[in-house]
């Protein structure tokens, strides 16, 4: 698993970003969202109609707890 650092500070992530294989959290699209359905994952913030994004240091914070 990557580490935390590749995560910017402060801002926002797209899923692609999150998701391996180029992302630092190694599962599936349907994995995640049942990660987040169930709470084990961070809850996504809508920034437009078609765009979700995660907050950078949730999934920072995350990482650093030993996700998946």
């Amino acid at each position: 698993m990557a580490q935390s650092n590749s995560i910017p500070e402060t801002g926002f992530l797209r899923l692609k970003q999150i998701l391996g294989p180029k992302g630092p959290i190694p599962v599936s699209k349907s994995t995640w969202w049942v990660g987040v359905k169930s709470g084990r994952y961070p809850q996504p913030i809508k920034l437009g109609r078609r765009i979700t994004a995660w907050r950078a240091e949730d999934i920072r914070k995350l990482i650093e707890n030993g996700a998946p």
